[in-house]
């Protein structure tokens, strides 16, 4: 079998018949193919593959300033103008949060410690302040809830517990994790809101036997915890909202897929643009 192919510059009938069927005017596509083609250099075809394939990773959340970090940490110069531009053309569009709901409760009658923190979410050292909270995911099956231990110096999730009910139970494995993982002095404060989980007596036991001591923000102030609440904006809108999560396993792998993301990849402003380990790491 023979193949014949037409030169365009030579066959006026075909150019003639195929403008006719794409409706296209002869000028118009002689002066397309005239037009020079655009040389992409090797430089900005990885900037290209790298600045989408780091969008990927993130889950489409990472906008212009945290992927221009991101690619200057692979030793990709490029200003933020650049990326932007970049963003556009490869329609890279990040997803807006929306705003955080309180989940826990107190229990009138529990005892409520005094808030240690104040709002002060910069120790200076590791092991020195955890934060933590409980927030409620949503699944096909129902819903789950996630009760996390944050080191406050770095940021890092240090402890977490899933499962469908929101008991004592959940943030005491938390807390034991992050006790085991941790092995951290006496005299660590634990900053929590006034949830009836962290007022109850058990937690209390827990944290004593840790000497281990209690913060609690005040009534209402949801700043008091707004590190901690600004972790689950991002696990939620950057991450567990882009895709399904049609059963309980599924997003407890989820989660925990988003936990070594967030401790292991996910620059923090308040680190100098590390990620928490690598922001750890630097401290010892």
């Amino acid at each position: 079998m023979k193949f014949h192919f037409i030169d365009l510059h030579r066959q006026s009938y075909p150019v003639r018949l195929l403008c006719q069927v794409m409706s296209v005017g002869k000028s118009a596509f002689y002066a397309w193919k005239a037009r020079p083609a655009k040389v992409i250099t090797a430089e900005e075809l990885h900037l290209y593959r790298r600045a989408k394939a780091l969008f990927k990773a993130s889950r489409n959340s990472l906008g212009s300033r945290e992927l221009v970090k991101k690619l200057n940490e692979e030793g990709v110069r490029v200003t933020r103008h650049r990326v932007r531009m970049v963003m556009q053309q490869l329609g890279l569009k990040v997803t807006q949060r929306m705003a955080y709901r309180v989940t826990t409760k107190r229990k009138h009658s529990d005892r409520v410690a005094d808030n240690l923190l104040n709002q002060q979410f910069n120790p200076v050292g590791m092991n020195q302040v955890w934060a933590g909270d409980v927030t409620y995911l949503k699944t096909g099956e129902g819903w789950m809830y996630l009760a996390i231990v944050m080191d406050l110096y770095s940021r890092r999730i240090v402890g977490w517990a899933i499962d469908k009910r929101m008991t004592t139970s959940l943030i005491s494995r938390a807390m034991i994790k992050a006790y085991n993982l941790r092995q951290p002095p006496k005299g660590l404060v634990f900053h929590s809101d006034r949830g009836s989980q962290y007022t109850s007596k058990a937690f209390a036991t827990l944290l004593k036997g840790y000497d281990i001591r209690a913060s609690m923000g005040d009534v209402g102030a949801c700043w008091d915890n707004a590190v901690v609440e600004r972790f689950f904006g991002s696990l939620k809108h950057d991450w567990l909202f882009k895709v399904h999560q049609p059963t309980r396993t599924h997003m407890k792998e989820d989660v925990a897929a988003y936990m070594k993301y967030y401790n292991l990849d996910r620059l923090h402003s308040t680190n100098g643009d590390l990620s928490p380990v690598e922001y750890e790491k630097l401290a010892n």
